[in-house]
C-alpha cells in the first residue's frame, strides 16, 4: 500500500427519526470526534456494540455517507471534500469495502464471473484478451478453486462462505490500497469464518493491505488485528495494541466488554455493565459511560472526558479515572 488513511474528528450527525419537519430540533450523535489511522500491512479493529458507531464509520470512509464534520486524508488530501465524480471514483476503486451479507452484495441474477468482469472493463485494468485469465487469478487469490468451474455459476449456486470470498474478490479487482470490512464473517459457521479470516491475513501479508476490521466478536478482533479501537455511543473510549486493549484494558466499558468473554483461564478483568447504552438522540452529559459505569465518581456527570495516556506507548483510554493534575492533550488512536 502506498498511503496510509488518516481518519481525523470524524463527525456524522443525524436528523432524528430522518423528518425534515423535526430535523432542528434533535440529532442522532452517530459518530462524534473518531481518530485514528490505517496503516500499510495492518489490521485495525473497531470494535463495541450494536448502535456504538462502527458501521456509520465504515460508511463514510466508503463515501456512502457524507461527513458532518472531520477529515479523511489518502494521498495528502481530504477525500471528504472531493466532489468531482473522477475523483470519488478513484478513492472509491482504491478503499473497498466488503459487506456483512455476501448475497446481499451480490447481484443473483449475474454470474460470479460478471461480478469479477465488469469492473475489469471498465477501468480497462488489463487487455480485453486477458479479462478471463485475470477474473480466475482473483477466484484463485481467495481459495475459490477450480476457478473455472466457481466463474460461470451465480451466488445462489455457493456456500455462504463461497460468496463472502467472491465478494473479497470483487473488492480487490481494482488492486486497492485499502478493505474496509464491515462484520464480512458474522453471518458464517465458525469453520468457514477460519477459512474466510485466512484470506484475509494472507492479503495483509502479501498485498500490504490496510484492514478496517469491524466486529462485535472481541476474541476474533484479538486473534486477528494489529490494532483495537473501541466504540461506545459514537466515540472511541479506547485504543491501543491488541495485547494492550485485551490483556490490560483501562476503560471500563472494555474492562466489561473483555469480562463478558469466556474464558477459563483468564482471571476476572472487569464488571458488567447494567441498563442498556442511552439514546444516540439524547447524549448523557460529562461521561458517555456514566449512567451505567460500576466506577463513576462526581465529576463523571459533568466532564467529558478525552483520551487520555493509559501508561503505555500508544495506549490510551477516555476515562477521568486517568486523568492526572496536568492531564495530557488527546492522544491520537
Amino acid at each position: 500500500m502506498s498511503s496510509t488513511l488518516e481518519v481525523e474528528g470524524l463527525t456524522k450527525h443525524f436528523a432524528a427519526g430522518g423528518a425534515r419537519l423535526f430535523a432542528g430540533r434533535s440529532k442522532v450523535h452517530a459518530v462524534d470526534d473518531v481518530s485514528f489511522t490505517l496503516r500499510p500491512g495492518t489490521i485495525t479493529a473497531l470494535v463495541g456494540e450494536s448502535g456504538s458507531g462502527k458501521s456509520t464509520v465504515a460508511r463514510i470512509l466508503a463515501r456512502l455517507y457524507e461527513t458532518t464534520a472531520g477529515t479523511v486524508v489518502f494521498e495528502g488530501l481530504d477525500a471528504t471534500r472531493w466532489a468531482r465524480r473522477k475523483a470519488i471514483l478513484r478513492y472509491r476503486s482504491q478503499v473497498q469495502m466488503i459487506f456483512q451479507d455476501p448475497f446481499g452484495s451480490l447481484n443473483p441474477v449475474k454470474t460470479i464471473a460478471h461480478h469479477l468482469e465488469r469492473p475489469l472493463r471498465i477501468h480497462r485494468v488489463v487487455p480485453r484478451d486477458r479479462v478471463d485469465e485475470r477474473v480466475h487469478e482473483l477466484l484463485e487469490t481467495v481459495g475459490l478453486v477450480p476457478a473455472k468451474a466457481i466463474a460461470p455459476k451465480y451466488p445462489h449456486e455457493l456456500s455462504g462462505g463461497q460468496r463472502q470470498r467472491v465478494a473479497i474478490a470483487a473488492a480487490l479487482v481494482l488492486d486497492p490500497d485499502g478493505l474496509i470490512c464491515d462484520e464480512p464473517v458474522s453471518m458464517l459457521d465458525v469453520s468457514v469464518q477460519a477459512q474466510v479470516l485466512k484470506v484475509l491475513m494472507d492479503l495483509r501479508e502479501s498485498r500490504s493491505l490496510a484492514l478496517l476490521f469491524i466486529t462485535h466478536d472481541l476474541g476474533l478482533a484479538w486473534a486477528l488485528c494489529d490494532r483495537i479501537a473501541v466504540m461506545y455511543l459514537g466515540r472511541i473510549v479506547e485504543h491501543g495494541s491488541a495485547e494492550q486493549v485485551i490483556e490490560r484494558p483501562r476503560h471500563p466499558y472494555t474492562q466489561a466488554l473483555v469480562a463478558a468473554v469466556p474464558s477459563p483461564g483468564r482471571a476476572e478483568g472487569g464488571k458488567l455493565l447494567g441498563g442498556e447504552p442511552p439514546d444516540a438522540a439524547h447524549i448523557p452529559p460529562g461521561c458517555r459511560l456514566h449512567p451505567r459505569c460500576p466506577y463513576r465518581f462526581e465529576p463523571c456527570d459533568s466532564d467529558d472526558p478525552p483520551l487520555f495516556d493509559a501508561g503505555e506507548e500508544g495506549h490510551a483510554a477516555a476515562c477521568l479515572l486517568l486523568r492526572t493534575p496536568s492531564p495530557s492533550d488527546s492522544v491520537r488512536a
